[in-house]
C-alpha cells in the first residue's frame, strides 16, 4: 500500500438551467406632456421604425397656447420691420438735414476767402469779410454738432432694433417650445425595434412621464437563466470524495476515497 498526500486541485461543476433570451436594448417611451389618448395607431407585436407614431394624444390648452406662441412671434416681426422702417426714414432725414449744413459750411468758407482777399486789395470792406467769417464759424459749430447728432441717432437705431431682435428670439424660443410639445402628443417610437407594450386605452388621459408605451430591438438578445440553488447532502456517503492515486515508482493505480472534513 502506498501513501501519498492530497494535493489542491481545480474541480469544475457543471450545472445546468432554463433559461430565456430577451431584448438587451428596451425602451419606455413616457409622455412629454399632459394629454387625452385619441388614437392608437399600433398594435403590440408590430415591428415599427423610430419615426413611427404609435399614438395620438390631445390637449386643447397646449395647443392653443402653441397658437398663441406663433402669434406673438409673428407681431414681434412686423414690429420689428415697422421700426425699421421709421428709423431709417428718420436717419434719411437725419443725414439730408446733415448735409445741408455741411454744404452751407463749405460754401460760407469760401466766401470767406473771396471777402479778405478783397477786404486786403481794397476792393472790399473789412466788416463784410469779418461777418463772413463769424458766419462761417457758426456754420462749422453747427456741422459738427449734426455729424454728432447723426452718429448718435445711428447708434440709438442700431440699439433699438437689437432690443427688439432680443423680443423675437424671445418669442421664438417659446412658439419653438410650444411646438415641440404640440409634436410630442404624436407619440414616436424612437428606436427601431417591435412594440410590445401600449398599456394605455382611448380616451384614458395621462400626465407629463407616464409610460405610454415599451419598444425593444429583438436583434439584440442576451441570455437570462434561472437556477436553483440545491443544499449539499449530509449523509455518510457525501462525506467520502471518490478519488485515483498513481504512484511513479510502480506505476501502480489505487482507487479508494478520501474523506471529506
Amino acid at each position: 500500500m502506498v501513501v501519498d498526500s492530497v494535493r489542491r486541485g481545480q474541480l469544475l461543476r457543471q450545472v445546468r438551467g432554463l433559461g430565456t433570451l430577451v431584448p438587451e436594448e428596451i425602451r419606455w417611451i413616457p409622455a412629454a406632456t399632459d394629454g387625452r389618448v385619441e388614437r392608437r395607431l399600433v398594435l403590440p407585436g408590430t415591428a415599427v421604425k423610430s419615426e413611427t407614431v404609435l399614438l395620438e394624444l390631445s390637449n386643447p390648452e397646449l395647443q392653443q397656447t402653441a397658437i398663441d406662441a406663433e402669434y406673438q412671434l409673428k407681431a414681434a416681426q412686423a414690429d420689428y420691420e415697422s421700426l425699421k422702417v421709421r428709423l431709417e426714414s428718420t436717419l434719411l432725414d437725419q443725414r439730408s438735414a446733415a448735409t445741408t449744413v455741411q454744404s452751407d459750411y463749405l460754401q460760407a468758407k469760401l466766401q470767406v476767402e473771396v471777402d479778405e482777399k478783397l477786404a486786403k486789395s481794397g476792393l472790399g470792406s473789412e466788416l463784410k469779410a469779418q461777418l463772413s467769417r463769424a458766419k462761417a464759424d457758426a456754420l462749422a459749430t453747427r456741422n459738427e454738432m449734426e455729424m454728432k447728432r447723426l452718429s448718435i441717432y445711428s447708434e440709438s437705431s442700431q440699439a433699438q432694433l437689437a432690443a427688439q431682435q432680443a423680443k423675437i428670439e424671445q418669442f421664438r424660443a417659446l412658439y419653438n417650445l410650444k411646438r415641440s410639445q404640440v409634436e410630442g402628443l404624436r407619440v414616436r417610437a424612437g428606436i427601431d425595434g417591435v412594440l410590445q407594450l401600449l398599456p394605455v386605452e382611448v380616451g384614458q388621459r395621462v400626465a407629463a412621464g407616464t409610460n405610454l408605451a415599451r419598444v425593444s430591438q429583438p436583434s439584440k438578445l442576451k441570455r437570462r437563466s434561472r437556477l436553483q440553488r440545491r443544499r449539499p447532502r449530509t449523509s455518510s456517503t457525501a462525506k467520502r470524495l471518490p478519488s485515483t492515486l498513481t504512484t511513479e515508482s510502480s506505476r501502480a493505480t489505487w482507487c479508494g476515497s478520501i474523506p471529506r472534513r
